[in-house]
């Protein structure tokens, strides 16, 4: 398979649960601006909307739509656990916390690095994500991941987006308990290769 990703952009979702799974795969960066892959391929030929992730699957299919990506991967390894079974009670829970993430948070984290929106509405959204970050710290509770003792794929994600709100002013430190899971995630081997491989951490860095 092969991962078409942007460093540090919302494709670190799918490369850290490639990681987690002990996938076979190739990573291909996308300029997002020039809208060219790294081997000089026109990115609309792998995806049409221009923004990443895209995972080309082994029979040269593409699949986009980040929860839609790491919900496959999680199926095709299901001793991981990094997703409950397809059909069962605690698969909707999940797919409830990924589209959470996707609406409520992705969504709003985005406009915050648009430089052409207004900043009235900046400080609305922010207001907006800072309720929704609230709720997020209760939802992980006392538990240790999102969805209780498995890591799961949408730790993945919310790790992705709300690792964001650093470059946007988003202070974290008023949720302690977020923080505190943050750096559980932060600390797992997959999650620390994957950040080297995209360049957001040094390599050396890695089981420390």
């Amino acid at each position: 398979m092969k991962l078409y990703y942007s460093p540090g952009a919302c494709s670190l979702s799918p490369h850290i649960v490639l990681r987690e799974g002990g996938f076979d795969f190739q990573l291909e960066r996308v300029d997002l601006q020039a809208g060219t892959t790294e081997t000089g391929i026109d990115y609309t030929q792998i995806n049409s909307l221009s923004y990443v992730p895209a995972l080309q699957l082994d029979d040269g299919q593409v699949l986009t739509e980040g929860p839609a990506i790491v919900q496959y991967l999680a199926d095709q390894v299901p001793d991981k656990r990094l997703a409950p079974p397809a059909g069962t009670p605690a698969r909707y829970r999940l797919m409830e916390r990924l589209n959470f993430i996707s609406t409520e948070l992705h969504k709003g984290f985005g406009a915050l690095f648009n430089p052409a929106f207004p900043d009235d509405a900046k400080a609305l959204v922010t207001a907006q994500l800072k309720d929704r970050i609230g709720h997020v710290e209760r939802l992980i509770g006392d538990k240790t991941w999102l969805m209780g003792d498995d890591f799961s794929v949408a730790d993945a994600y919310l790790f992705t987006v709300l690792s964001w709100g650093q470059y946007v002013g988003i202070d974290l430190s008023p949720w302690p308990g977020l923080a505190a899971y943050l750096g559980r995630v932060a600390a797992r081997p997959a999650v620390q290769a994957a950040l080297a491989a995209e360049g957001l951490v040094p390599a050396a860095q890695q089981g420390e």
